[in-house]
């Protein structure tokens, strides 16, 4: 056996470790969708990878308000996003959506309760498609989160990243161009459906 198949082998066994690199670090996280309404017109998905290797709280939160399967909150309301809004969009800042009880930013609740405490400040909010918690101080998250639209650097340590869009980026940029200074939106922007991809 020459040093060329030796090489070939270990060639090999390289790339098999960085395939199973990128599949176990796909496969650790879950990704789930946001189907969008934009003015009563069905207009594209969203995927989001849920960062749960990082802040799985707070990942997990996230997850079951996408599939509903935490059934009905203190509210009264389903702990779920499907049929809520965007409520505030903000043109080269964010969209925000999860107010699933009141629907103008006032309301929303956790899968434990109605708040919960800021997990760890650890990933960045560095370009579109970042996904974070919306807060109204530091420990006080519920169901409310915000998809980043440009980096905005100066929210990290305030709010917690937990994950990002992996497709759909243009269906963010059709959402961000409803918005307004004051965030409010020309048309409304729907979650019309929502759950959990296979991995």
């Amino acid at each position: 056996m020459g040093s060329h198949s030796i090489g070939t082998k270990v060639s090999k066994m390289q790339s098999a470790s960085r395939v199973f690199r990128r599949f176990s670090s796909t496969t650790a996280n879950p990704k789930v969708f946001f189907d969008i309404n934009i003015g009563s017109k069905s207009s594209g998905r969203l995927v989001i990878e849920l960062r749960a290797d990082k802040v799985p709280k707070t990942a997990e939160n996230f997850r079951q308000l996408c599939t509903g399967e935490a059934g009905v909150g203190k509210s009264g309301k389903p702990l779920h996003y499907k049929g809520s809004k965007f409520h505030r969009i903000i043109p080269n800042f964010m969209c925000q959506g999860g107010d699933f009880t009141a629907g103008n930013g006032t309301g929303g609740e956790s899968i434990y309760g109605e708040k919960f405490k800021d997990e760890a400040f650890v990933l960045k909010h560095q370009g579109p498609g970042i996904l974070s918690m919306a807060n109204a101080g530091p420990n006080t998250n519920g169901s409310q989160f915000f998809l980043t639209t440009v980096d905005c650097p100066w929210l990290d340590k305030a709010h917690v990243v937990f994950g990002k869009v992996v497709e759909g980026l243009d269906v963010l940029e059709t959402m961000e161009a409803q918005g307004s200074n004051s965030g409010a939106t020309r048309v409304p922007v729907i979650i019309e459906d929502c759950g959990e991809l296979p991995n």
